[in-house]
């Protein structure tokens, strides 16, 4: 009923919208004047209006900039990730700058340079200086852009310590698995025809580097302060391993391996102390109360950004980072997938 009654009250306003305009119409007929013709006033006005609305639109946009500023991005949890997070700021910046200045101008020329009696606008097809000037700036702006971004992009994709923990992070629609490297650090070899039965990943079960592997599906475990190489792979179709308080992502390809490594500098429980994540975790859990739901702890979480099916929202898998004897009590625990066959 009440949809009802929002649609009938719009249409209403389209039709008293449009009798308002009928009736300026023809005050204007019985005035003489031309409807189509546009007068000295209107443009003044309109310039006016423009310029007023610069103030009003940079200060809102100035308004969403302090009460949004805090729910941009979580705090980094990698060693890499702060240096990203300015990497990224310094590009806000950036366009910031380019944004304020370019609609400034773009309101306050509109409002200067309104149709007056007698204007006419001047011809000025070319200048070589400004042309230069504004491919030049834009081009040795970007350059810096680019050369920051690849640099950061190698501390993540370049060859990780020879100590790195190896994992194996593994898609499927519609869930993650994690396959631990063991004692040797080395993955065993799979293949996809040997997917079948418990052995999910298509493991090679006379590889001897593979009789230590483990393999989990309910939540990764990884200590604080250590490297952590993922290899990635998929079984069906491109999926995208992105963990957002650590600043990674990297794609899950069908037939072929990718990889990243990051260093986690913030433990689960020493996030979860943090007064903006305490907060964060009160107004959800108000809503989940409301709701009759259970309260929800923090945890980082490893989630697929790509759009791979109708299921695409389940595939999400918690990450805990343990410190490294919390860690090692862990994987002690866990027995390799050989053992369990």
């Amino acid at each position: 009923m009440i949809k009802l009654l929002v649609y009938v009250a719009i249409v209403l306003l389209i039709i008293t919208i449009a009798q308002l305009v009928r009736v300026f119409e023809l005050a204007a007929e019985l005035k003489g004047s031309k409807n189509n013709e546009v007068s000295y006033k209107d443009h003044r006005n309109q310039g006016r209006m423009m310029f007023g609305f610069l103030f009003l639109f940079m200060a809102f946009c100035l308004w969403q900039c302090l009460k949004y500023k805090d729910s941009i991005l979580p705090e980094a949890a990698s060693v890499h990730g702060k240096d990203l997070d300015w990497l990224m700021w310094f590009n806000m910046s950036l366009i910031s700058i380019v944004f304020v200045i370019i609609n400034i101008l773009l309101f306050y020329f509109t409002y200067k340079y309104y149709s007056r009696p007698d204007s006419q606008a001047v011809y000025y097809p070319h200048n070589n200086k400004l042309e230069l000037i504004w491919t030049i700036v834009p081009a040795a702006v970007l350059a810096v852009i680019i050369i920051l971004g690849l640099k950061m992009w190698n501390t993540i994709t370049e060859p990780a310590s020879n100590d790195a923990i190896v994992i194996e992070l593994y898609a499927k629609q519609f869930d993650w698995s994690a396959r631990y490297a063991g004692k040797d650090n080395q993955l065993g070899h799979s293949n996809y025809k040997n997917i079948g039965g418990s052995n999910a990943l298509g493991m090679d079960t006379l590889d001897p580097k593979g009789v230590d592997d483990i393999i989990v599906r309910n939540e990764l475990h990884i200590p604080v302060g250590k490297q952590v190489e993922f290899k990635i792979n998929s079984r069906d179709v491109i999926h995208s391993a992105f963990m957002p308080h650590f600043r990674i992502q990297m794609n899950a390809v069908p037939g072929m391996v990718t990889s990243m490594h990051m260093t986690p500098s913030i433990t689960s429980e020493e996030m979860r102390k943090r007064p903006e994540v305490v907060d964060q975790m009160k107004r959800i859990n108000d809503l989940r109360a409301k709701d009759g739901k259970e309260p929800y702890e923090f945890n980082y979480v490893l989630l697929c950004n790509k759009i791979c099916g109708a299921s695409h929202y389940n595939m999400q898998m918690n990450v805990v980072v343990d410190t490294p004897d919390q860690y090692e009590a862990w994987l002690a625990k866990q027995k390799p997938f050989l053992a369990k066959n």
